[in-house]
């Protein structure tokens, strides 16, 4: 199976199941910006700790490797897990629905866009953006999550909410990098 089929067959699991979902990281940013090579399908799911057993219980341990009390800590704990296709086509990295007001926000903005030839809610460009200049700040200023964050910017430019964008900037520390940012973009003009 290739790494499109199996976006394809995660996504109707989970609408199969009534999970709620969000598709980010790398492969939203190359729907949003420019295309590039990634390993993992990033997926944010709200799902409650007394439906913890839900996830381990629609996905076949024929088809996928997983473990069972990990997802059952992350759910608890709000964190992540992983499940990894059993042909070697792909990892999909689970990350709970926080309750913080970030990601509370871009969970409810998220948008539905045909991805792979089927709908699937992902995150806006907007907060694909903060996202990426987030995970840039966290591990030391990543040039390959700040690239991601700066082909959306550019790309989306004219379509951006940069009220939001920049309220978010404020309230999650991001201003230095996102000036850089916005340097970056006027030094390509």
């Amino acid at each position: 199976m290739l790494q499109p089929q199996l976006v394809i067959d995660i996504i109707n699991i989970l609408n199969k199941n009534n999970i709620e979902y969000m598709l980010t990281g790398s492969l939203v940013s190359s729907l949003q910006g420019e295309p590039r090579l990634t390993h993992d399908i990033d997926l944010i799911i709200n799902i409650n700790e007394n439906e913890e057993n839900k996830i381990a219980d629609i996905f076949s341990k024929d088809i996928f490797y997983f473990d069972t009390d990990e997802i059952i800590q992350a759910i608890k704990n709000k964190t992540q897990f992983n499940i990894i296709a059993c042909d070697g086509s792909g990892k999909i990295d689970f990350w709970l629905l926080t309750g913080s007001n970030f990601d509370k926000s871009r969970f409810t903005r998220r948008i539905k866009k045909i991805f792979f030839g089927i709908d699937v809610f992902v995150s806006t460009p907007e907060d694909t953006i903060i996202e990426k200049l987030y995970w840039s700040k966290l591990s030391g200023k990543s040039q390959k999550q700040f690239t991601d964050a700066l082909r959306v910017f550019e790309i989306q430019y004219d379509i951006l909410n940069m009220d939001y964008i920049k309220y978010w900037v404020d309230k999650l520390l991001l201003n230095d990098i996102f000036i850089e940012l916005e340097k970056s973009r006027e030094n390509k003009l």
